[in-house]
């Protein structure tokens, strides 16, 4: 009997370590496109801890519709802010399996969309660079509500700028891009989605786009990641306080960098690295913009900090993505070729 046995239970034991064994040579599960359409009855207004619309491996893909920052509601002459029911509708959040705090979570933005054939711009009382704000008041009337609609043409890959108090009309060269996309924030903070800062959000970065890879700091379990705000296209600074806003259809790979965090929103492509600095006041921004930047450059490419600041002084560019949130952001870039080989990953 007890010889028995102890066939048995070597049985047992040969099974579960071919078990064990099968598994560990199982090859992961294939990557796969998840699929979500924003709409207003599932968008969210803030960058916070909430329950995820859907759970994502690394490796794989979104494929995500986003509404305009009007909630898609402006859609003919007549309609007004009014019919807006809150600023910068967000798609998401989507659980990215594997990432915790400490970790940076890799976005790469494989396709940005068009799927509207109008933009509407506008300007909006007590906001904008150049109009009385709560910010910066001033005794004069805050400039008053006016809304644009933009034609836009993807065979000429132009939108129509068309004057509202003249017959006057030129073309602007279309760029689809995010204006928000970002995490949740640390400290379980909750965020308006009007606003950018350390886990990215409103950046209204023209880098957000097509065949650019972004890096942003993971803060909670899953990350938690948003989008939305979407751009045909934009000038420096978004001195009015819109671009001409869309809505929009992506695809973005996602990806998990175990133990390597980042402080800032990071951008790349082949030709060039870029960082951000989202701050107020202006100087403040690109003083983090180019810090980061030194320090991606030590870290990755080699060269001293006070090596890589001088080199920044005569090489690097500077855009100033947009100065009317809460939160101003600019990006500050330098292309590969000015920089030693790569020694380590990314961030």
């Amino acid at each position: 009997m007890r010889i028995r046995m102890l066939l048995v239970a070597l049985s047992l034991m040969i099974v579960t370590m071919s078990g064990l064994a099968a598994a560990q040579q199982a090859p992961p599960a294939a990557p796969k496109t998840i699929h979500f359409e924003g709409t207003l009855e599932n968008v969210k207004y803030v960058y916070g801890v909430a329950p995820a619309v859907a759970r994502v491996r690394p490796g794989d893909t979104i494929d995500a519709t986003t509404l305009d920052a009007f909630g898609n509601a402006i859609q003919k002459p007549g309609d007004t802010l009014a019919l807006v029911k809150g600023d910068n509708p967000l798609t998401g959040p989507f659980f990215i399996e594997g990432a915790e705090p400490g970790d940076t979570l890799v976005v790469h933005i494989q396709d940005v969309q068009l799927t509207s054939r109008q933009g509407i711009g506008a300007t909006v009382p007590l906001f904008g660079a150049l109009n009385a704000t709560s910010y910066t008041a001033m005794l004069h009337p805050p400039l008053p509500e006016r809304v644009w609609f933009y034609p836009l043409d993807p065979v000429s890959n132009t939108a129509t700028f068309q004057a509202l108090d003249s017959k006057f009309t030129t073309k602007i060269p279309l760029h689809p891009f995010l204006g928000c996309i970002g995490v949740a924030p640390a400290g379980g903070e909750a965020r308006s989605s009007i606003v950018p800062a350390e886990f990215g959000g409103n950046m209204d970065a023209p880098e957000a786009s097509a065949g650019n890879t972004l890096y942003l700091p993971v803060n909670v379990s899953g990350a938690l990641l948003y989008m939305g705000d979407g751009h045909a296209a934009m000038g420096d600074g978004e001195i009015a306080g819109t671009a001409i806003e869309v809505p929009l259809r992506v695809k973005l790979q996602v990806e998990v960098r175990k133990g390597k965090s980042i402080t800032w929103p990071r951008f790349e492509n082949d030709r060039e690295i870029m960082t951000t600095g989202i701050y107020r006041p202006l100087d403040d921004a690109v003083r983090i913009a180019f810090t980061e930047l030194v320090a991606w450059i030590r870290a990755d490419y080699g060269l001293s900090d006070q090596d890589a600041y001088e080199l920044l002084s005569k090489a690097a560019k500077v855009r100033l993505a947009e100065m009317v949130d809460p939160n101003y952001v600019i990006v500050a870039s330098i292309e590969k070729k000015y920089l030693p080989a790569k020694k380590s990953t990314a961030p």
